[in-house]
């Protein structure tokens, strides 16, 4: 294409004169050994061939130059992609998103995950033998580990069934983020309301059931485990449900698994009951707690369950970013 140069007056059209008895100006193309390309610009001719303003940002003659196609080979006039963000900061910066908009609902979030692990509590302890300690902490253990179930399940399912239907997806899609810390920077802004809940939980249900409490430092590591492993079960649910109502009944009926292979002792399940506790992360916390709330803790069987729902935590993680890419390209 040809550039064309103009008298310091301004730039008329083609072929109309630049005002009353002047005649037209005629356009001159500039072509290979022509002398420099000029602009006028505040009324000064301002030269195009330089490539950079005095600041050191592109000037006027690279602006000029690309749009005619002229700018020499090297110079960059397509925005460089960003580099993948890493996870620590991609975590961070999800969090801080999501706790900044769950404010709002952090108060019925408090409220709900605490009253039904406390009523399950104290429904219980009027039938169940306070005598055996070995039921007592199963129950107390299984109790507060539903309310990490209740986020991890129960709201991430709904959370992400809502952002899969309203196609809020492509947003996080578009970020250079890893999906798992777009997962579990959600999971952990719910799980920060929730950690109260399981506090008050696991307290109120030691002393209702007389157990002692020299053990629930281990409630740290296994609120976290256990909550990051079954927030990859939930937000599977919510990304791979194709309607947000399946997604809703999923994380429900995901939690009400968690509730009965959590309170229910191990060798009082049905054959087929074994297998679903097995399978289930949270049951491995729900054990590493309860040992906790016994006379003579093994510390070493603690230590192996907690790192089953490490293992587990990695691979329901995974499961769930890619559930999250798939989710965003169908």
């Amino acid at each position: 294409m040809t550039v064309t140069r103009y008298a310091a007056q301004g730039p008329p059209a083609l072929g109309v004169p630049a005002g009353p008895g002047v005649p037209p100006q005629p356009a001159e193309p500039i072509g290979e050994g022509r002398e420099p390309v000029r602009q006028a610009v505040g009324g000064q001719p301002a030269e195009l061939s330089g490539l950079a303003a005095p600041d050191g940002r592109p000037g006027l003659g690279a602006t000029v130059a690309a749009a005619a196609g002229l700018a020499p080979a090297g110079l960059g006039v397509v925005p460089a992609v960003p580099d993948r963000t890493p996870f620590p900061a991609a975590f961070a910066a999800v969090y801080r998103g999501q706790i900044a908009r769950g404010k709002v609902a952090r108060m019925p979030l408090m409220f709900v995950a605490t009253l039904q692990s406390v009523g399950i509590l104290a429904l219980l302890r009027g039938v169940v033998d306070i005598d055996d300690a070995a039921i007592c902490a199963q129950v107390v253990a299984g109790c507060t580990v539903l309310v990490v179930a209740f986020v991890a399940l129960n709201l991430l399912a709904q959370r992400f069934g809502a952002l899969r239907a309203a196609g809020a997806l492509d947003y996080y899609l578009t970020l250079p983020v890893p999906g798992s810390a777009v997962v579990l920077g959600t999971a952990a802004s719910y799980a920060t309301f929730a950690v109260p809940g399981v506090v008050v939980t696991a307290v109120t249900g030691a002393l209702m059931f007389d157990l002692p409490l020299s053990g629930l430092w281990v409630l740290a590591p296994v609120a976290l485990l256990a909550g990051a492993s079954l927030a990859g079960i939930g937000a599977a649910f919510g990304l791979l449900a194709p309607r947000p109502e399946l997604a809703t009944i999923a994380g429900q009926l995901g939690m009400s698994v968690v509730l009965f292979a959590g309170i229910i002792p191990a060798d009082r399940l049905p054959g087929i009951g074994w297998l679903a506790r097995d399978l289930l992360p949270s049951s491995y916390a729900v054990d590493a707690l309860s040992a906790t709330f016994l006379p003579a803790a093994r510390w070493a069987t603690v230590a192996l369950d907690l790192g089953v729902c490490a293992l587990v935590a990695l691979v329901t993680l995974a499961a769930a970013a890619a559930a999250l890419r798939r989710a965003g390209t169908a």
